[in-house]
C-alpha cells in the first residue's frame, strides 16, 4: 500500500470513529453538548468534505448527502433528542470506509484517469492531424510515461528513484517488464517510443516523421486500452 493510501486509511479511520463517539455521546446527553464537542464535529464535516472531493469530485452521490447533513438546521447542536444529523453523518463515513476497503475507490480513479488518457489521445491525433507532429508525440510521451505510473503503482512498483525524482518512461518499462506485467516484445515497443518522445522533447524534430508519430498514437491507444480499463 502506498504512503497516500496509508494517509488515507489513516485519516477514514479517524473521522469515522469520531464521527461514532460523537453520534453516541449525543444520544446519551441530557443538554446539548458542550463548545469542544462542537469545534470536533465542524472539524470533522470539514475534512468530510475534502475527503469526499479528492476521492469522488464536486458531484458524488456522496456529495450530495453531505450537503443535506450540513443544511440541517441547528446543525452543532448535539442531544438526546437531536443527534440523527451525526448519525448520518458517520453513515456517509462509514459508506466511504467500505468504499476504499472494497478497492471500489482505485477502480474509480482507474476509469476517470482512463477517460482523461482518452481525451489528451484526441488532443494528440487532432495534433497531428493538423500537421503539428511534435507536440502531438511529445504529449503522447507524456501519457505513456503516466500510464506506465499507473501500472507500476498498481503492481507495487516504486515510481520514484533514491534520491525521490520520479522515473521517466524507460526505467518504469523495464521495472514493470521484468515484474512480468507485460512481455518482452511490449518492453522493446515502449523503448522504441520513449526514444522518440526523448527526441522530440529535445527539439531533434528531424529524427522522425509524421508517420511514426501516427504510429505511435496507435499504439499509446492500444496500450492504454489494454492495460487502463
Amino acid at each position: 500500500m502506498s504512503k497516500t493510501n496509508d494517509r488515507m486509511s489513516t485519516e477514514i479511520r479517524d473521522l469515522v470513529g469520531i464521527s461514532e463517539k460523537l453520534s453516541r455521546d449525543a444520544a446519551r446527553a441530557s443538554s446539548s453538548l458542550g463548545p469542544e464537542r462542537i469545534e470536533e464535529l465542524l472539524s470533522i464535516a470539514s475534512r468530510t468534505g475534502q475527503l469526499i472531493r479528492q476521492l469522488y469530485g464536486s458531484d458524488s452521490q456522496y456529495q450530495q448527502n453531505l450537503d443535506r447533513v450540513l443544511a440541517t438546521k441547528n446543525f452543532s447542536s448535539m442531544h438526546s433528542n437531536y443527534y440523527e444529523h451525526i448519525s448520518e453523518l458517520a453513515g456517509i463515513l462509514k459508506g466511504i470506509r467500505s468504499d476504499v476497503n472494497g478497492g471500489m475507490v482505485d477502480d474509480l480513479r482507474l476509469l476517470v484517469r482512463a477517460e482523461v488518457f482518452a481525451d489528451f489521445l484526441e488532443m494528440a491525433e487532432y495534433l497531428l492531424n493538423q500537421g503539428y507532429k511534435d507536440p502531438a508525440a511529445v504529449l503522447l510521451g507524456a501519457v505513456l510515461e503516466d500510464s506506465l505510473r499507473t501500472l507500476a503503482n498498481r503492481g507495487g512498483i516504486a515510481v520514484n528513484s533514491s534520491q525521490g525524482k520520479p522515473l521517466t518512461i524507460e526505467p518504469l518499462n523495464v521495472a514493470i517488464a521484468k515484474k512480468g506485467m507485460y512481455n518482452p516484445l511490449v518492453q522493446k515497443q515502449i523503448t522504441s517510443w520513449a526514444n522518440l518522445r526523448n527526441d522530440a522533447a529535445h527539439g531533434h524534430f528531424e529524427k522522425y516523421d509524421k508517420d511514426q508519430v501516427g504510429q505511435m498514437l496507435m499504439f499509446v491507444q492500444k496500450f492504454c486500452a489494454d492495460y487502463l480499463q
